[in-house]
């Protein structure tokens, strides 16, 4: 287990409970009190650490690099029955961005999102679920395949934004990510989005305009990387915790703001701690919310999802 900075009293203390059970099983010596007392303890520090996470902790929870991915929660939520669809039949096949049609339960669902990668070669291979012009052409391409034979469409967020290299601008960047956000807010077909990870700028907002838009606990949403605004106010990365906090950009600050429409809960400690519980819960949240859309005429879903994002730009002069 790969543990934060601020997780280190949890970690001294999961090390002391394995220890003392490994005393219990290894000699006569009776520890069960001292191991119970220990647990106690631990679930304490637990319930004390993760429940008054800061802002910039979560983006540290969002970022962790056993938390379960985009290919993770499809191939748990259609059970493996997924055919992943390729290329944007313009200029190539953008790995950062993966999607095709599964079935989850008895509903074809058409799912789209970036994909970061397990380890070093496969971030290298995904480019860090920073997609190019051609992921956000394939995205839109698979959005009106899915609305040509009515499929509904899950979208899975997880970017620390569009890649912002010369190459990518030149290929037309901006353009790609403005369509896209233009033909999803028309699309005939239910879309709900869930951010599983990192939500960052245009590179979210590009798969993002949905019906319903569900937040995983440990995530954030937000024009800009803590980081990054740091060191444009600052000039420095020492800011990031302070640019956390006032940009606002956890689930509950979404929340609160109207700009998502729920929060899926985590088990204690992050998705990572318990995956198999937090694809349950997706799937949940997920079944539900295309039930409810489907249950709408095309018209007063797409006249719903276009208030939705207009009203999110309306602001009062005092």
């Amino acid at each position: 287990m790969d543990y934060l900075d601020f997780e280190q009293p949890i970690q001294d203390l999961e090390e002391q409970l394995v220890k003392c059970r490994r005393i219990g099983k290894q000699s006569d010596v009776d520890v069960k009190h001292t191991c119970e007392q220990i647990e106690a303890k631990l679930q304490k520090t637990k319930d004390k650490i993760y429940g008054s996470l800061s802002p910039w902790q979560r983006v540290q929870l969002s970022r962790h690099v056993a938390r379960p991915h985009t290919l993770d929660y499809i191939q748990s939520l259609t059970e493996g029955h997924f055919i992943e669809l390729h290329g944007d039949r313009v200029s190539g096949d953008d790995k950062a961005i993966v999607g095709g049609i599964g079935r989850v339960g008895k509903q074809s669902i058409l799912f789209v999102g970036q994909q970061k990668g397990s380890n070093t070669k496969m971030r290298q291979y995904r480019n860090f679920g920073m997609p190019n012009p051609e992921g956000y052409r394939k995205a839109l391409r698979l959005f009106h395949l899915a609305e040509k034979f009515g499929i509904p469409i899950a979208t899975l967020i997880d970017t620390p934004g569009a890649y912002p290299g010369l190459e990518a601008e030149e290929r037309g960047q901006g353009e790609a990510i403005a369509r896209n956000i233009m033909e999803m807010s028309s699309l005939q077909v239910p879309v709900v989005a869930v951010v599983i990870g990192e939500g960052a700028s245009g590179g979210a907002l590009g798969i993002g305009v949905a019906d319903a838009v569900y937040m995983l606990e440990n995530t954030w949403y937000s024009v800009i990387s803590p980081e990054s605004c740091s060191a444009i106010l600052w000039h420095s990365w020492d800011f990031k915790e302070a640019a956390a906090e006032a940009l606002k950009l956890t689930p509950k600050d979404m929340l609160n703001h109207h700009l998502i429409d729920g929060i899926v809960q985590e088990p204690q400690g992050g998705a990572h701690r318990d995956k198999e519980a937090v694809f349950r819960a997706v799937k949940t949240t997920l079944l539900q919310a295309v039930g409810e859309l489907s249950k709408l005429k095309p018209e007063r879903r797409i006249a719903l999802r276009r208030a939705k994002f207009y009203k999110m730009a309306a602001y009062r002069e005092h």
